[in-house]
């Protein structure tokens, strides 16, 4: 039984679409149609209850549901490819890093930014622009504040704990992409890890099966 790996492109599963194509792994693609509503169908939330994307059931059936716990049982599953480095400290830093753009990128910043009905309460009636604007400007915020923070932790040369890609570098390169498309600058030192991200042959790959130009 192949992987299976629920995805959409061009979001956070991205990252993991890398993680899995730089494994080499066999796996079968499912494409969720989030505006459509396919996280909310019935034979989706089986696989996952909480109706969020990336999941990958395994040979064995069962099923991981989120970023971290996926990107941890590749590196871990599959030690030889150094997905996290085999020095403790480092591998915690890389685990540090990758909960940072997970939560603070992501969770904080860019949600604000693609979703902001969500903070909106308006008792029913439909949130003005303004509002909507008010609450993108403050995730945008986040967003540069988070890249700043980043900007003094990334080496000026390698990737984001040395000179081996890890899960770190997958789950900051999916949010650096969202601030190219956004518009959003990045700093010297998380440009150039992104521009080196980027250039690798299988992040190449991954974004042209997207849908998208390199």
């Amino acid at each position: 039984m192949a992987l299976k790996f629920y995805m959409t492109p061009g979001s956070c599963s991205t990252g993991i679409h890398i993680l899995l194509e730089t494994l080499e792994l066999p796996f079968e693609a499912w494409i969720i149609n989030i505006p459509a509503g396919d996280h909310l169908r019935p034979e989706y939330l089986k696989i996952n209850p909480r109706g969020t994307i990336p999941s990958l059931v395994l040979d064995d059936g069962s099923a991981l549901t989120d970023f971290k716990s996926i990107a941890l049982w590749l590196a871990q599953t599959y030690p030889r490819a150094k997905l996290l480095p085999d020095d403790p400290a480092l591998a915690a830093q890389a685990v540090d890093l990758l909960e940072f753009a997970l939560i603070q990128l992501h969770g904080e910043g860019f949600t604000r930014i693609f979703t902001s009905e969500r903070y909106i309460s308006s008792g029913g009636a439909k949130p003005g622009q303004q509002l909507k604007d008010d609450v993108t400007s403050h995730g945008r915020e986040i967003v540069e504040q988070a890249f700043a923070v980043l900007e003094k932790r990334l080496p000026a040369e390698g990737y984001a704990v040395g000179p081996t890609f890890s899960i770190a570098d997958a789950a900051l390169f999916y949010n650096e992409f969202w601030a190219e498309k956004t518009g959003i600058p990045l700093p010297p030192r998380v440009l150039a890890h992104y521009q080196r991200v980027k250039a690798r042959p299988v992040v190449r790959q991954v974004l042209a099966e997207e849908g998208y130009r390199t």
